[in-house]
């Protein structure tokens, strides 16, 4: 059932980014903290540049406003050996160069958590924060693996509730956030809308995430070879109507 006890922390807004300059209209429209990340719309999302890393967190400010995704190929999230290693090598220059947390996620050729390869990247991160990503959706039963993702010391689930757009999977959500009890932040993302965000406060949501992108507008010839002609930007208005969402139910506590 929807509806939880009031929560004494204030719900972070989280904007997946591709670059400085979308960082940068992310707080400047209030996002708490950024995911940044590269080819979002074409692949959902693969590890930045160096350079990218750079510049954003020059946007930022500070680390803890900076989560990195860091995920190696488009497709599953079934890695073979040498990609767990390019991850592990990807997150220590990451936080290296000052990311407060990083985004992975990984599955075994069983569908379940691939707990060697997670351990390693946590490892990897020398106590930088580690969140795993969405995922956890393909699970059959992701409330089963809270615990062992709490004890391998994840700290934020990046979850669609199992579903194509997040408020579909506000059950799943619900449950995630029980089967938690405040020992890993549970941060729906996927599809999410300024209107759903009550819902997910309501259920205990502890952030939300978007990525707020409209197209660029961006006319100029890719050529043979160059791809899609286009891409995406972030969007202010859509982030300050995620903001003041969030604002709206901290002030109807």
């Amino acid at each position: 059932m929807i509806g939880s006890a009031p929560r004494a922390h204030r719900v972070q807004l989280e904007i997946a980014v591709q670059d400085a300059a979308g960082a940068r209209t992310a707080f400047q429209a209030g996002a708490d903290r950024v995911e940044l990340c590269q080819a979002l719309a074409e692949t959902g999302g693969l590890t930045p540049s160096a350079g990218a890393v750079e510049a954003v967190l020059s946007v930022a400010g500070r680390a803890e406003r900076v989560a990195v995704l860091v995920r190696p190929r488009p497709g599953g999230f079934v890695y073979d050996a040498d990609e767990v290693a390019v991850v592990a090598a990807d997150v220590r220059e990451i936080v290296r160069r000052g990311a407060g947390a990083v985004v992975v996620g990984a599955l075994d050729a069983d569908g379940r958590i691939d707990v060697d390869a997670v351990s390693r990247w946590i490892d990897a991160a020398e106590g930088a924060e580690v969140v795993f990503h969405r995922a956890i959706d393909t699970l059959t039963a992701p409330a089963d693996a809270i615990d062992q993702l709490a004890e391998l010391g994840i700290r934020r689930i990046l979850t669609s509730g199992g579903a194509v757009r997040s408020i579909d999977g506000l059950s799943t959500i619900e449950a995630l956030a029980r089967r938690s009890d405040g020992r890993v932040q549970i941060m729906p993302g996927g599809g999410v809308r300024a209107v759903d965000i009550p819902a997910f406060v309501a259920v205990g949501a502890d952030a939300v995430h978007l990525s707020a992108r409209r197209p660029s507008g961006d006319t100029s010839p890719s050529g043979p070879g160059g791809g899609a002609s286009g891409f995406d930007v972030t969007d202010a208005t859509i982030v300050a109507a995620a903001r003041t969402a969030l604002d709206g139910v901290t002030a109807a506590r």
